[in-house]
C-alpha cells in the first residue's frame, strides 16, 4: 500500500501560518469545503497587523440560511471589499521589506471577481503555497461523495483518497474517534503548533496569529524556514494521543 499522508482544513480567508505547516507534512491536501459555515470564524475573515494593533479584513457573503450552507456554496457580496482590503494592506504593510514582492499577484486574485467564498479561497491558498515552496497537491472535498458527520466525515475522505495516515489540528482531539481510524488502517496524528516571532514591520509588541501575508510581508524567501522553525519536521514528531472520545 502506497503511504499517503492526508491533510484537511475547510477553506478560510488569508490563513494563518499553523496552516502551512500542517499542509507541508502531508502529501496531499484537501479543501474542507463540504463543512458547514460559519459566521464570526475564520471562513471569510482574519486579521493584519496595524499600527493601532489588529485589524479584521472580511469578505461580506450572503449568509442567510446559513446553518443549512456549505461553505462551498456562500456566494461573496461585491461590495468594493476587495479594492478596500487592497488599500488596507497597503496602508499597513507598504513599509514592509518583501510588500512589493508579493502585492502584485495577489491583488490580481482578490479583483478576480470570484462568485464563491470558497474559490476565492483556494485560489488564494494556492498561491501562498506557490510562494512558500509548499508543492503538495489541492483537491476538494465536494468533489467526492463524502458520507457521515463529524469524525466519520473526516474517515470516510480519509477511504475515499485512500491515506495511510490523516493529520488532524489540535483541536481533533476533541472529537476524533481514534479507534475507528485504526480499525480502518489509518493513523491519527494531531498537529500542536508552536507559533514562530519574527520581526514584524512598525515594531511594538510582536503580534502573533496573523493572517500568513504578515509573515510573507516581513520574512518573503525565509518564511517557510520560520514556519517550520521549532515544530514538527515530519510525521514521526506529531503527537498521536489517543483523543478523549475514545
Amino acid at each position: 500500500m502506497t503511504k499517503i499522508i492526508l491533510t484537511a482544513h475547510q477553506p478560510g480567508y488569508l490563513p494563518w501560518i499553523g496552516l502551512f505547516h500542517k499542509i507541508a507534512l502531508a502529501d496531499l491536501y484537501c479543501v474542507f469545503d463540504v463543512a458547514q459555515y460559519q459566521t464570526k470564524e475564520f471562513d471569510n475573515r482574519n486579521r493584519i497587523k496595524t499600527p493601532n494593533g489588529p485589524l479584521w479584513l472580511s469578505v461580506p457573503v450572503e449568509s442567510k440560511g446559513h446553518l443549512q450552507k456549505k461553505i462551498g456554496d456562500i456566494p461573496i457580496v461585491h461590495d468594493g471589499w476587495n479594492k478596500k482590503h487592497v488599500r488596507s494592506l497597503q496602508m499597513a504593510y507598504g513599509k514592509a521589506p518583501y510588500f512589493k514582492d508579493y502585492m502584485g499577484e495577489l491583488e490580481a486574485v482578490l479583483m478576480q471577481g470570484h462568485v464563491r467564498l470558497s474559490d476565492l479561497n483556494v485560489a488564494l491558498l494556492q498561491t501562498f503555497l506557490k510562494w512558500l515552496a509548499i508543492d503538495v497537491p489541492v483537491v476538494r472535498a465536494s468533489d467526492y461523495d463524502l458520507q457521515g458527520a463529524k469524525s466519520d466525515l473526516v474517515l470516510d475522505m480519509c477511504l475515499k483518497l485512500k491515506a495511510s495516515d490523516y493529520i488532524f489540528g489540535a483541536q481533533g482531539k476533541d472529537y476524533a474517534d481514534v479507534p475507528s481510524f485504526l480499525r480502518a488502517g489509518i493513523t491519527p496524528y494531531f498537529q500542536s503548533y508552536k507559533h514562530p516571532i519574527y520581526r514584524q514591520v512598525g515594531g511594538g509588541e510582536f503580534l502573533p496569529y496573523m493572517s500568513v501575508l504578515d509573515l510573507l510581508f516581513n520574512a518573503g524567501p525565509e518564511s517557510r524556514e520560520i514556519i517550520m522553525r521549532d515544530n514538527a519536521g515530519s510525521l514521526a514528531e506529531l503527537d498521536q494521543t489517543v483523543s478523549p472520545s475514545s
